[in-house]
């Protein structure tokens, strides 16, 4: 009587995995598009940005994951922290590479904005938010 059912899918690393693998996608026509307006350096910017951007999802989603098992109040606290941190983070990367003169950090930090705000719009097509299917939907028959 004492016992209680939980749900233990973890729908947050399904969703940074899609994130990631549509970021994968993507590649190669953003390093190509920039790669054709910035030359090399703005290749190399636009892929390295491309790969900060799959790496902030996964990370979000396992801190998501490992908060999820101790709690919502873990869960609140993680989600807003983890941001916090990994927003310095990505800042700390950009900065320490500004000292690599073959980069160009313009085209790296739109990389990072454009490709995480496109990435999450694409996802949502994808996301239910209903209870009756939590995570990702359902295939359509």
């Amino acid at each position: 009587m004492g016992e209680t059912s939980a749900v233990t899918a973890a729908y947050e690393g399904d969703i940074a995995r899609d994130l990631a693998r549509r970021a994968a996608l993507i590649a190669p026509v953003v390093v190509l598009a920039c790669g054709l307006g910035w030359g090399a350096p703005g290749a190399v910017s636009a892929a390295i940005g491309l790969v900060l951007v799959a790496a902030n999802f996964l990370a979000a989603a396992r801190v998501m994951a490992w908060a999820a098992l101790r709690g919502q109040s873990v869960v609140m606290g993680a989600v807003l922290g983890g941001y916090v941190l990994r927003l310095v983070v990505l800042l700390g990367v950009v900065l320490a590479l500004q000292q690599v003169s073959w980069l160009n950090i313009p085209v790296l930090v739109v990389t990072l904005a454009v490709t995480h705000l496109a990435l999450l719009t694409w996802e949502l097509r994808f996301v239910s938010f209903s209870l009756a299917a939590p995570g990702l939907k359902p295939a359509r028959k």
